[in-house]
């Protein structure tokens, strides 16, 4: 039986996974004729999915030097966790503000810990979920330029953002803390919801930044394999 040849989506999905599981090392390099070896394809389907990964921000293409995965500096997360706390807190004055009891009550419902709606043991699925729920809230405040800014700064976080989510206590903990943070908003309780969030963030920020340093740790000296295994 001849061998089934990967697409493009194919490549595209397997090294995304490997980026985010830390397979390949963060801010290491590696060429198309290393891909293309490696998953036993033409340099085409290679440079597509290098193309649509660079857009994504996980890796930086440079021209006759081959292919920079995006490097992960602790300090520079914190940086960025810092900013997301103050644009969450405004976020949630304006929410406070602005946004109904009707859509701050499907909103809860959405993240009652007693049903976990759609919960899935898909770290990507549930980081995808999580960020609708703080986007909705800024959205709700009405300020869509915030919302933007909440987006930037997510797309920043995303590689380690997922790794909040590959316990099974950690997603508990986030139906209960989302939906805490909306009843607090249904009372217009604004200190007690910004106390809420800015605890929810710190506890996710640290666990990620565990995580993150653990993987980085096992990974440090595995060089990209020279061949796909079978």
């Amino acid at each position: 039986m001849a061998e089934t040849r990967l697409s493009a989506k194919d490549v595209y999905t397997r090294l995304r996974e490997m980026i985010l599981n830390f397979e390949i090392y963060p801010g290491s390099r590696v060429t198309e004729t290393e891909l293309a070896d490696y998953f036993g394809v033409s340099r085409t389907p290679i440079r597509s999915a290098l193309q649509r990964l660079e857009a994504e921000g996980y890796l930086t293409v440079l021209p006759k030097q081959g292919c920079f995965i995006r490097n992960l500096d602790i300090d520079d997360l914190s940086k960025y966790y810092q900013v997301r706390k103050t644009l969450e807190q405004l976020s949630l004055q304006l929410a406070n503000t602005y946004m109904s009891d009707t859509a701050l009550s499907e909103l809860a419902a959405a993240w009652d810990p007693a049903r976990q709606i759609d919960r899935s043991d898909d770290p990507e699925e549930m980081e995808a979920r999580d960020e609708t729920f703080h986007l909705a809230l800024a959205e709700g405040g009405g300020n869509l330029i915030l919302r933007n800014y909440l987006a930037d700064v997510n797309r920043h976080l995303r590689i380690v953002r997922r790794l909040g989510f590959t316990r099974s206590e950690r997603i508990d903990q986030t139906y209960d803390d989302h939906y805490r943070i909306c009843q607090s908003l249904l009372r217009r309780d604004l200190a007690e919801a910004q106390t809420l969030m800015r605890d929810h963030i710190q506890h996710v920020e640290q666990f990620v930044k565990t995580i993150t340093l653990t993987q980085l740790a096992i990974n440090k000296k595995h060089s990209f394999p020279a061949k796909k295994t079978a």
